[in-house]
């Protein structure tokens, strides 16, 4: 199973120090039956891309919790064996938690297949994104446009090799 972890930058140096993820439990993204039913797709590729922007999102939302991090919204595609990864029960249809999962044990960095890191010109629009989150969170159109906004850009691919450029 393919899962996306969210990070950031510094969350991406440490686990590159680490050789790890972390320990586990760990909150990933992948494809799962509530956001195959929110997405109404049969299409692999579009689910997998479905479950990236969420692992995406839950990068900005540890952004706006760490206002000293850099700026860009960092997430890690591995693949874990069937199993080591599982939907809450108690989050299932949470439209916030649609695609979450827990990975179980620890991850190491070396199953990872790529990372996504956003390019440096996303920068101010994610650092605006992180802002507004509390306020789009609470009902505000304006915040939830500003935090939309910043799907606009495309997290770059980086091959697992590249890390060490990276951190």
């Amino acid at each position: 199973m393919r899962v996306y972890v969210p990070l950031t930058l510094s969350g991406l140096a440490e686990a590159h120090r680490a050789g790890e993820l972390g320990a586990g439990p760990l909150v990933a993204y992948a494809v799962t039956p509530a956001l195959r039913g929110w997405y109404l797709s049969d299409d692999v590729e579009e689910l997998e891309y479905a479950a990236l922007n969420r692992a995406a999102l839950a990068s900005l939302r540890l952004l706006a919790a760490d206002p000293g991090s850099a700026r860009r919204r960092v997430v890690v595609a591995a693949d874990v064996p069937d199993g080591a990864a599982a939907a809450g029960p108690d989050r299932g249809q949470d439209p916030a938690a649609l695609g979450e999962v827990r990975v179980a044990g620890p991850l190491p960095l070396a199953g990872a297949a790529a990372v996504h890191v956003d390019s440096a010109d996303a920068e101010a629009d994610v650092a605006a994104a992180a802002e507004a989150l509390a306020a789009a969170d609470g009902g505000d159109d304006d915040a939830q446009f500003v935090v939309d906004g910043v799907e606009d850009h495309e997290l770059l691919w980086y091959a697992t090799q590249e890390l060490p450029n990276l951190v």
